[in-house]
């Protein structure tokens, strides 16, 4: 199922709002993660899988990308995206991204952030992924932690008071299709469990490199709103590599 909320427009309306829509990359609480696993991207080819408003197509850019392809399967990201973009060496493509085609050996790397656990059919992906890669290649993607996306609710537990209890964890090893709600009601994700997400990377042909669970920055942290995000993990960052050869 490739489902398209970011096209709908109350959802886009409620997504464009958000501190990471609107203040990009340094708003997001992963990023000083994800940040520091990336490896030199200077006069590299770059695709990133699921890019929004091309936040990361333009990080690339500013650390000398020689080239980068964004795809997406909104137009809504993707018109925010060109808007934000004055520079021919970026591309941006509108498709699900589980339809990527792209040649063997294209890209020295290839990211995503929080994007795959909308694809059903992550596995497959992998394993164009790892074709579209050169040797030696990189993959480095973040998705919302299983520990998270394992319940339809994907919410705390309160008390009378509206006090958060705990973050509750069920049918963690009943992987598929969660319908939940994210801005709007009815948004399609798909729970696969930690081991899974590993697997499928190493089945590709990958060989993991580091496994991530960020907490918020320091700097975040002194937003009463952050405080809870030490509670339970939100993200999951895998950073795998092509073999050389």
């Amino acid at each position: 199922m490739k489902q398209n909320k970011y096209d709908d427009s109350t959802f886009f309306s409620q997504y464009k709002e958000m501190a990471r829509s609107t203040h990009g990359l340094e708003a997001a609480g992963e990023w000083h993660v994800f940040k520091s696993l990336l490896p030199d991207l200077n006069g590299k080819s770059v695709l990133d899988l699921g890019c929004g408003f091309g936040w990361h197509c333009l990080y690339a850019r500013e650390q000398q990308a020689s080239l980068v392809v964004g795809v997406d399967i909104s137009e809504n990201m993707l018109q925010k995206a060109r808007e934000q973009t004055n520079d021919a060496a970026i591309t941006y493509i509108q498709m699900p991204i589980e339809d990527i085609a792209f040649s063997d050996s294209q890209f020295d790397i290839v990211i995503s952030s929080l994007a795959f656990h909308y694809i059903e059919s992550f596995d497959t992906l992998c394993k164009k992924i790892h074709a579209c890669l050169k040797p030696g290649g990189s993959f480095i993607f973040s998705v919302e932690h299983p520990i998270f996306t394992s319940r339809d609710e994907q919410d705390w537990h309160y008390d009378d008071h509206g006090n958060r209890l705990h973050w509750p964890v069920d049918q963690y090893q009943s992987e598929g299709l969660r319908k939940t709600s994210f801005l709007t009601d009815n948004v399609i994700k798909y729970h696969r469990t930690v081991s899974t997400y590993m697997n499928d990377v190493i089945s590709a042909g990958f060989e993991l490199k580091a496994i991530k669970e960020p907490m918020p920055s320091e700097e975040m942290m002194n937003n009463p709103l952050m405080f809870d995000e030490n509670r339970r993990p939100m993200f999951l960052i895998i950073s795998a590599q092509k073999a050389s050869n």
